[in-house]
Formats: structure tokens, C-alpha cells, sequence
């Protein structure tokens, strides 16, 4: 088995090659985390060789089975197993930042030459009817896969109906929990068990994953309520980083519950980052950068806003990146026990259950507020589901829609 530490020894000098070409695929990955996969497996793969198919598949799999951004924790462990440590943030950062800039520019943009005219407001509400038709794809994608059963579709309704039902910020994680929970109790070998080899020595991922938990515990111990500083701002985003199951579009509910009754941001300006990451490259969870922008105080400039933005964002991948490295040693074990993989199965059939509530409260409520918007939100969705048309070009005819009619 190869370890961390004989794989830096051996591949610490393609840092730089993992930068170039995860920095190609960040400016050119556009789709989601399941298109994102496709590109890496052509790059990875099939052009460049770096790893084998039954590699690559062992590492979708392990992705799937833990929190975090699946395509950015996949292109953390290619750079890993071809550049060491180097590697892995070389490929963690090439993919990642072209997006992050752009929305980081996207917010002070809005917030400094927008105004709150008429132009801006159109902008804003063609972004969120964006969001309705995105979100709404990846719920009927991810139902098909994720819950192909009665039991499975079962678990997502009864999520579905609690986070519909109550409110706080702790109902999504509550759903996802008792998700698992079910999971274990009524399926079995949910999802498919995990071969290839682990590329971290055990040291690594015991120190990876108490690292990851004293983090963790920090940012639970960190009080928020009213306090709007860099450091709630931290813990808000790692709490919700360590969390989400599924996906970016997972990190929607989460960020939502953290963030908006607090009154760092509100609904519509949550809702126009969220739209407008989907016409970006690379990550979903780049919505941090754009959300780190707006929480910057008002009037204190465009430094202050890229500090917040690189800190949120920092913040928001740091638990998935440590997560990963804390499960490689054990992943073989995960993927061999019924039970757990139940679970796992669970977790991700609760998951179509939030995101299905998130879609019906706030996010059509708040972006369908006339017959106009119901149509725009219905092409989208068409054009992706129907036609595939590539995100980005339904992103720019939604908004376009959205602030012609807004």
C-alpha cells in the first residue's frame, strides 16, 4: 500500500503540472459535480493516465460516502496520489479559484455599482429563478440515483415533510441523521462497496480527523447570535462544511439556516449568489466566496470584501479536504460493511428530501411571484433536463429573462 509519505517522497515535484492542468479544468468544468466527474475521468484517466479506472471509480465511490465537495475532494486526491500534499492543493486550487474570483468580483460588483435600481434588482431576481430551475434538476437527477426504491423514496418524503414542518437551524441536520438512522435499520449494501487502495499513512488520518473534530467542536462552541465578526463568519461556514451530504446543491439548506435568520445576509441576495454560481465554473461551494463578500461590512471596501471571501471560502472547504484525508485509511472498511453502506444509502436518500423542501420554501416562494416567473423557471428547466443544453447558456437566457421581466 502506498502512504502519504512515499508518495511525497516520489511525486512532490508535480505541484506545479496538478496547478496547470486542475486550473484548465476550473475554467472549462462548467455542469455540476456530476459533469465535473466526466471531465476529470477524460483528463485524469483516459488522457494523462494518472490513475486507472477501478482507481478512479474507488475514489467516486469514497466521495459519495462522506461530507464535503465530491468533485473538489476527487481532484484533491488525484493531485495527492501524483504530487503528494503539494499536488493535492496545487489540484484543489486550480479548480477552485477561477470560480471563487469570479464570484468574489460578481459581489463587490453588485454591491458597489449596482445600487439598488432597477438594474440590479433584475439581475438579482433573474438569479434566483436560475436557482429554481437548477435546484429543481438536480432534485429529479438525484431522486433517479439516489432513491430507485420505496424505502429509499420513503426516507427523502418523511425529510421532506420534518424540515417542512419545523424550523432552526439544526432541522436539515436532524433529517440527515435519522435518514442514516433508517438507513441502517431497513438497507442494506445501499451503495456499492469500495475497492482500490488508500494513499494516506493512519498517522496522517487519525491527526486529519482530529483536526477535523477539534474544528469542528470550535465552531459549535463559537456564538453567532448577533455577533456579525470574521470569526462567527469562520464558524458558520466550517459548521456548514462539515455537514452537507450529497453535493454542492446540499450546501443550499445549510448555508440558508446559518445565515439568513441571523441576519447576515437575506433571502434575495443568498438566492442571487446561488443562481449566479451556476453560470460559473468549477465548485458549487464557491457560493461561499460570493456570500464572504456580501457579510463584509457595508462602506468598509473592496479589500475588507476579498478578506471575508477568501475566509469564508477557507472556511467552508477545510472540513471536506480534512474528511477526506481522515477516511482514506478506512475506507475498505466502509465499503465492505452492510450496515454502514446502509446508512451512507440513508444519509443520501434524506438529502433528496431537504433539498425538495428547500425548493418549495424559500426558493420558489421567494422567486415565483408572477405567472412570467413560473414560465422562465419552466424553460430552464426544460432546456437542462429535456434539451441538455449546457448550465451556462440557461443561465445567461434565465437572467436575461428575469431582468427584461423583473
Amino acid at each position: 500500500m502506498t502512504t502519504l509519505d512515499d508518495a511525497h517522497a516520489t511525486t512532490s515535484g508535480h505541484a506545479r503540472e496538478c496547478f496547470g492542468v486542475a486550473l484548465r479544468l476550473g475554467v472549462t468544468s462548467f455542469g455540476g459535480p456530476a459533469a465535473h466527474i466526466g471531465y476529470f475521468e477524460r483528463c485524469y484517466v483516459e488522457q494523462r493516465q494518472w490513475l486507472g479506472r477501478d482507481d478512479f471509480a474507488a475514489m467516486v465511490a469514497l466521495c459519495q460516502m462522506v461530507p464535503g465537495p465530491a468533485s473538489s475532494q476527487l481532484g484533491f486526491m488525484i493531485g495527492w496520489r501524483r504530487g503528494g500534499w503539494r499536488g493535492a492543493i496545487a489540484a484543489w486550487a486550480g479548480f477552485t479559484l477561477p470560480s471563487a474570483l469570479l464570484m468574489t468580483l460578481l459581489a463587490i460588483g453588485l454591491a458597489r455599482f449596482g445600487g439598488q435600481g432597477a438594474i440590479r434588482d433584475g439581475l438579482v431576481h433573474g438569479f434566483k429563478l436560475v436557482a429554481v430551475a437548477v435546484l429543481a434538476q438536480a432534485i429529479y437527477t438525484m431522486g433517479r440515483s439516489l432513491c430507485p426504491d420505496w424505502p429509499r423514496a420513503l426516507i427523502a418524503l418523511l425529510a421532506m415533510a420534518l424540515v417542512l414542518a419545523l424550523t432552526g437551524p439544526w432541522v436539515t441536520l436532524m433529517a440527515v441523521l435519522l435518514g442514516g438512522l433508517a438507513g441502517a435499520a431497513w438497507l442494506r449494501g445501499g451503495v456499492p462497496a469500495v475497492v482500490g487502495e488508500a494513499t494516506v499513512s493512519r498517522r496522517l488520518g487519525v491527526a486529519a480527523l482530529a483536526l477535523f473534530v477539534g474544528l469542528l467542536g470550535l465552531a459549535l462552541a463559537t456564538d453567532t447570535v448577533g455577533i456579525h465578526g470574521i470569526a462567527g463568519l469562520a464558524a458558520l461556514f466550517y459548521r456548514s462544511g462539515a455537514l452537507v451530504f450529497g453535493g454542492g446543491h446540499v450546501v443550499v439548506p445549510l448555508l440558508r439556516d446559518a445565515l439568513v435568520p441571523g441576519h447576515w445576509v437575506d433571502d434575495q441576495t443568498f438566492l442571487a449568489g446561488y443562481g449566479a454560481v451556476q453560470a460559473m465554473p468549477g465548485p458549487l461551494f464557491t457560493l461561499a466566496a460570493w456570500l464572504g463578500a456580501v457579510c463584509a461590512p457595508a462602506g468598509a471596501g473592496w479589500p475588507v470584501a476579498v478578506l471575508w471571501s477568501a475566509v469564508a471560502l477557507g472556511a467552508m472547504f477545510a472540513p471536506g479536504l480534512l474528511i477526506i484525508m481522515a477516511a482514506l485509511p478506512v475506507w475498505q472498511w466502509l465499503g465492505h460493511h452492510a450496515r454502514a453502506r446502509g446508512a451512507l444509502a440513508g444519509i443520501n436518500a434524506a438529502v433528496v428530501g431537504v433539498l425538495a423542501a428547500v425548493w418549495c420554501t424559500p426558493v420558489a416562494r421567494t422567486a415565483l411571484l408572477r405567472p412570467i416567473d413560473a414560465v422562465i423557471a419552466a424553460v430552464g428547466l426544460v432546456l437542462l433536463v429535456r434539451w441538455r443544453v449546457p448550465p451556462v447558456a440557461v443561465v445567461a437566457m434565465t437572467v436575461l429573462g428575469g431582468a427584461v421581466w423583473g
